[in-house]
């Protein structure tokens, strides 16, 4: 159970799933991210925390994604920051990364997924 009160730039509300409101957050992820943040000294925009095995984006996957495990984030971020925000995401010991730096919308995807089988070091754009 996360006591969310431990992480001063982060709430329990933008991790939980958009869909369903549920919220099944890893502490190890969440702690990670919160040394992200602050090595990193800016705002960090949640723009996709925990998903439920029902939200629209996983459930036409033939398998359940990183989000549905609590160990993933999408943070809503562009340009020199994003590039800073990798190098402090991999300093911390991220090594799943999703870029998606085209249009609006842009953001980073960093997960823990390798403990539940997810190919580890992986690097891809959206």
């Amino acid at each position: 159970m996360i006591n969310w009160a431990d992480y001063p730039n982060f709430s329990k509300a933008e991790f939980d799933c958009k869909e369903t409101g549920q919220n099944q957050m890893q502490k190890r992820f969440v702690d990670v991210l919160q040394a992200i943040r602050t090595e990193f000294g800016k705002p960090m925009t949640i723009s996709s925390g925990y998903r439920a095995p029902s939200h629209s984006a996983e459930r036409n996957k033939p398998n359940p994604g990183a989000h549905t495990f609590g160990c993933a984030a999408d943070i809503a971020v562009s340009g020199g920051d994003a590039m800073r925000l990798i190098a402090i995401a991999y300093k911390h010991g991220i090594r799943r990364i999703g870029v998606s730096q085209k249009g609006s919308g842009r953001f980073l995807h960093f997960d823990m997924a390798e403990q539940h089988g997810f190919p580890s070091p992986a690097l891809w754009s959206y």
